[in-house]
């Protein structure tokens, strides 16, 4: 963790924009604008990307892929320029509570891969880059999104120690252990061979 600067309620402040930001449900807004229908009634109702696709509408998940990255990063960025270091790390952690837990969805929100890509990308964008490059690896070998964003997760704090910023290092280990614990479900089914691979609008990543 950095050093803490920054008034409580500067703190606070940032935590509730933070949150804020990440709650925003891109996918299903994107959905409905774009006629897709509703998500939670399509594939496993997850508003991420990844269920986007299920749709078989191609330019909608990517923008949601790069909507909810973006709102993660975006939390941080303005938390670090108005605020400071710490803010930035508190915003990125509130975007990302926001994004699993949004309000407006009843808590019920997505798994958080994207929106905890951005979030490193803006902590420190040569992490960011690594941490992509795990779940692009991942996902290119195996064809399995839960497995990609795991090791993603999972290498994340070892990324850190490797390039040498630890700053982040507690909340990077914060947001994978919330990534592992969404997956729940997704680990099981890996564990038993029957997680559906990417492209299969049955699966239920």
């Amino acid at each position: 963790m950095p050093e803490i600067t920054s008034s409580m309620q500067m703190l606070i402040l940032a935590g509730v924009l933070g949150y804020v930001l990440g709650s925003i449900p891109f996918g299903m807004v994107l959905a409905k604008v774009m006629g897709l229908g509703n998500l939670r009634e399509i594939g496993s109702g997850n508003i991420g990307a990844t269920n986007v696709l299920r749709t078989g509408n191609k330019k909608a998940a990517a923008l949601t892929l790069l909507f909810d990255a973006g709102k993660g990063a975006v939390a941080v960025l303005l938390a670090r320029a108005f605020i400071g270091e710490d803010a930035a790390q508190i915003a990125g952690l509130a975007a990302f509570l926001g994004h699993l837990f949004p309000v407006w969805l009843g808590f019920r929100g997505g798994k958080g891969v994207a929106t905890f890509l951005g979030i490193l990308l803006a902590l420190y964008w040569p992490l960011g880059l690594a941490a992509c490059a795990t779940w692009l690896f991942f996902a290119l070998t195996f064809r399995i999104s839960s497995l990609a964003a795991l090791a993603a997760a999972a290498f994340s704090p070892f990324w850190m120690i490797i390039l040498g910023n630890l700053e982040p290092l507690f909340l990077g280990m914060a947001l994978t252990l919330l990534i592992f614990i969404r997956h729940g479900a997704n680990i099981k089914r890996i564990k038993a061979g029957t997680e559906p691979k990417i492209g299969n609008k049955n699966s239920a990543a």
